[in-house]
C-alpha cells in the first residue's frame, strides 16, 4: 500500500486546522469586540462589569459598572449567578483583562458578550463615567 509523503499531507493539514480553528471561534463566537465608539454607545443598554481590581474600581468607573475582578480567585464563582442569556459589556484599564473576562464569560455560556476594551478609550468615545 502506498503511503503519502509528509509533504503531500502538509497542505491537508493546514485546511484542517483552519477548519477547526474556523469551528471555534469565528463569528459563532459570544464575545463581540466593537469599535470604541460603539461600545461606548452600549452602556446604557447592557450589563457592564468592570473587571479591573476593587481599587482601581474605586478610583472611578463607568456609570452603572458593577465591579468584578477578572483576576480575583472567584471570578467565575461571581459570574456563575449572572443570567447567561443578558447582553453584557466587559471592560479593563487597557483591553488585555476584559478580553480573559469575555473569553472565560463564553466559555462558561453566556450568550452575548462585548469586550469593550480599555477604560480610556470608552470614556474618550463618550462613555459616562462615576
Amino acid at each position: 500500500m502506498h503511503r503519502p509523503s509528509r509533504r503531500a499531507l502538509a497542505p491537508l493539514l493546514v485546511v484542517l486546522l483552519a477548519t477547526l480553528l474556523a469551528a471555534c471561534g469565528g463569528s459563532g463566537s459570544a464575545v463581540k469586540i466593537p469599535s470604541a465608539a460603539d461600545a461606548a454607545g452600549m452602556v446604557g443598554s447592557r450589563v457592564v462589569i468592570d473587571v479591573r481590581t476593587p481599587a482601581e474600581y474605586a478610583a472611578g468607573h463607568i456609570a452603572g459598572a458593577q465591579n468584578i475582578d477578572v483576576e480575583a480567585a472567584d471570578f467565575a464563582t461571581k459570574i456563575a449567578p449572572l443570567d447567561k442569556g443578558a447582553a453584557y459589556l466587559v471592560y479593563c484599564r487597557s483591553g488585555r483583562r476584559s478580553a480573559i473576562a469575555a473569553d472565560q464569560m463564553a466559555s462558561a455560556g453566556f450568550k452575548d458578550v462585548v469586550d469593550g476594551g480599555g477604560m480610556d478609550a470608552l470614556v474618550a468615545a463618550g462613555a459616562p463615567t462615576e
